[in-house]
């Protein structure tokens, strides 16, 4: 089976270039996305790891009055906060050890255009103000730097997270967020729009026989089931990357479910009516089936080990995520660094 993604027309909810998905979550992603792309605000866009944030970022750009300005992305979770306020407002010749010249940042280079703040719930206290103050102002200072630079771009951010219980809890600042979540845009998970995956699997189908010279045009029943009740942690690029394995390694013209990873196969026999347990909810489903029937003094070690256990593969991923940089996880686990610090020599994980 293959997928013609659906023609572009100039209905408010029609779809977006490079975004597929016809089901009611995504044509209100759309709608959002055609009424706000002209206006100046500055949009907010939520959604899990994976649901296609920077494509819809990219939309709004090209359907704005900027459209022939830059298009500038920027990975706030990518760096550390020096780095990052380098990379951001640019730097002096002097400011820092290795700045042996001047250098713009991304603002800058982002005049007259859009700049995309991925990952905007990673930026430090210190950045939140500077960045505060570019929303505000539309001004800001080199680092080393005393002269003001004076800047017109649109701010789109974008976060994993809900950024109100950020603010909440003091990691992120109120004003700001306000600042920022002018128009919000939320990006479903794509377990909450299952009935997009036959158009998406067709969509990748296309695009992976012709970058692998294949010809995988059909997807059996099985398969499809299979996607439908899995729970996708990873979102569309999880899917993606299944897919294209799948080309990859098929032999004939057909997906099958064979071609699927275990992950998936094996949640069809273990999930009934409810989406199957899927990464950190695997293991704890499973620490939980070991325990079922403990008792006494069992029960509660079994739930120490539960808690355990899941705390360490979450402190792994989270490490990972961040490149091993303590403050980076510390800041992203909620906990601070002298705590991330003892658990993970707790738990035998390595770090900065």
């Amino acid at each position: 089976m293959t997928t013609t993604p659906q023609a572009h027309d100039t209905n408010s909810n029609s779809s977006l270039p490079e975004i597929i998905g016809s089901s009611p979550a995504m044509r209100e992603v759309y709608r959002l996305t055609r009424q706000v792309a002209k206006s100046k605000a500055s949009v907010l866009l939520l959604g899990e790891t994976g649901t296609g944030k920077e494509l819809v970022a990219k939309a709004l750009h090209r359907l704005s009055l900027r459209k022939n300005g830059p298009y500038v992305r920027v990975n706030c979770g990518a760096l550390t906060e020096s780095l990052l306020e380098s990379e951001l407002f640019g730097h002096v010749a002097g400011a820092f050890t290795g700045a042996v010249k001047n250098r713009s940042g991304r603002f800058e280079a982002a005049h007259t255009g859009t700049i995309f703040l991925d990952e905007i719930n990673s930026t430090t206290a210190k950045l939140q103000v500077k960045l505060l103050r570019v929303l505000q102002e539309r001004e800001f200072e080199r680092v080393g730097d005393t002269q003001t630079v004076q800047v017109d771009c649109r701010v789109i951010a974008a976060a994993n997270c809900d950024l109100m219980e950020e603010v909440e809890a003091g990691r992120f600042r109120e004003d700001l967020y306000y600042r920022l979540n002018v128009v919000p845009i939320h990006l479903p998970p794509l377990r909450e729009r299952r009935e997009d995956i036959p158009e998406l699997v067709g969509h990748f189908l296309n695009d992976y026989n012709e970058e692998n010279d294949r010809y995988v045009a059909h997807i059996s029943p099985q398969a499809i089931e299979a996607l439908q009740e899995y729970h996708w942690p990873g979102n569309v690029r999880e899917l993606q990357n299944y897919v294209e394995r799948a080309v990859v390694m098929a032999q004939g013209d057909e997906l099958t479910v064979d071609l699927l990873p275990a992950s998936i196969i094996g949640g069809q026999r273990k999930r009934s009516s409810r989406s199957r347990p899927a990464d950190l909810e695997t293991l704890t489903y499973e620490l939980v089936q070991e325990g079922l029937g403990a008792a006494g003094p069992q029960e509660d070690s079994m739930h120490t080990k539960i808690v355990n256990r899941v705390e360490r593969e979450l402190i792994a991923q989270v490490m990972a995520a961040c490149d091993n940089v303590q403050v980076k996880a510390a800041a992203r686990l909620g906990i601070n660094r002298n705590t991330l610090h003892k658990k993970l020599k707790e738990y035998g994980l390595g770090g900065e």
